[in-house]
């Protein structure tokens, strides 16, 4: 088992212009924004207020997991990008995010690579549904899940947008509804699970990544197909690598099992580090 860096990178549509003093500059094609970002602890390549010159929006932090956007030029709150040849509707939202986790498209590719008409994709805490949609694109059938209703309708305007149709929309608790393909006997070629360090479900009962990490991985064992793939990306600050090192390898072959951090490269040299990546080649 490999434990390395992997490194993602920007596109035409999105770029990581700089980070440091706790934040990060983006550009979501035409806008600009400044967010807050914990692991930024280093000193930043420009100054805060050159940053403010270029930029369309700020988040302010407010108290506990929310805030608000300071408009700092008079660009739209709700735009599009593009990527490959997919389209995703972007806004600003309470929660710092904007619609789209770009260090993601290190998986987005694999996921367009590794489908195809023949094959089936489980999305599992499915978010506004890039991955579903990459999966979509090459024609797998596609399963998206997640608890929250608003989620779920913002990926349905990704699908649209990227002209694409009928991926399964699942409104459940993502573990739930993975409880229930495992006693169907369900079988995904590829298996993507993104969840949050702690999570919501559909009827408002809470859960802690921590607590649930050896139960997803123990689901994904049964649910993935002979040559399927899983990807796990994970960012909390109580799941390390050594952890999922050890509760991965309960269920699949150290040889099958890759393992190291997702980290980006800012345009102004900084990296910055956006968690952890499990890829599991069931072989």
């Amino acid at each position: 088992m490999s434990k390395h860096k992997i490194y993602t990178s920007g596109w035409d549509d999105y770029e990581l212009i700089d980070a440091g003093g706790g934040k990060k500059l983006e550009r979501w094609g035409k806008v600009i924004t400044i967010r807050p970002e914990v692991q930024a602890y280093f000193r930043s390549g420009f100054s805060f207020s050159e940053w403010r010159q270029k930029a369309d929006f700020e988040f302010l932090q407010g108290k506990g997991q929310t805030g608000k956007w300071k408009k700092l030029t008079n660009a739209p709150d709700s735009w599009q990008i593009g990527f490959n040849k997919l389209r995703f509707q972007l806004e600003l939202t309470k929660f710092k995010h904007v619609g789209l986790f770009p260090e993601q498209r290190v998986n987005w590719e694999l996921i367009i690579d590794s489908l195809d008409s023949d094959k089936n994709f489980l999305n599992l805490f499915a978010y506004t549904g890039a991955a579903s949609c990459a999966a979509r694109y090459v024609g797998a059938e596609t399963y998206h899940v997640d608890s929250v209703k608003q989620l779920i309708t913002w990926a349905a305007r990704n699908m649209e947008l990227s002209k694409i149709m009928n991926i399964r929309w699942v409104h459940e608790d993502a573990l739930k509804f993975a409880k229930r393909l495992v006693k169907r006997e369900a079988k995904f070629d590829l298996i993507v699970m993104d969840p949050p360090a702690w999570g919501i479900g559909a009827k408002k009962e809470k859960w802690k990544l921590e607590d649930k990490l050896d139960e997803l991985l123990a689901i994904a064992n049964q649910l993935l197909a002979l040559n399927g793939m899983l990807i796990m990306s994970t960012y909390s600050p109580t799941v390390n690598l050594n952890l999922i090192r050890e509760l991965s390898e309960l269920y699949f072959p150290t040889a099958q099992i890759e393992l190291g951090e997702l980290w980006m490269k800012t345009t102004t040299g900084k990296e910055l580090y956006f968690g952890n990546l499990l890829r599991v080649q069931n072989q």
